[in-house]
């Protein structure tokens, strides 16, 4: 299992505020399936298949030339374990556990 972290940045929009196409990626997020998400401040955090994760990135980066964008900027982070399983609510786990050591 892997996780990424996307964050899509409009180009040149009308209003400073990117609210409305965050909201648009995390629609197509609610529609794929077998895919897992956690929306924050600066990104979004999804973890499930790599492939899969890829390709709904793309969809999340061409969703907003649909709404009239000229430019689109998207970063991406991969984190993808081999030796044992990881999970988004895993990591975040891990560091509480050693907060509290």
């Amino acid at each position: 299992m892997a996780m990424i972290e996307v964050s899509v940045v409009p180009v040149g929009t009308k209003t400073a505020s990117l609210s409305r196409y965050v909201a648009q990626a995390v629609q197509l997020l609610d529609a794929e399936k077998g895919i897992k998400y956690e929306l924050t401040a600066m990104g979004t955090i999804i973890e499930g298949d790599l492939t899969q994760l890829l390709e709904v990135a793309g969809k999340m980066h061409r969703a907003a030339f649909t709404e009239g964008v000229l430019r689109v900027g998207t970063n991406i982070k991969i984190d993808e374990r081999r030796d044992k399983p990881s999970t988004i609510a895993g990591k975040v786990a891990s560091v509480q556990k050693k907060l509290r050591e």
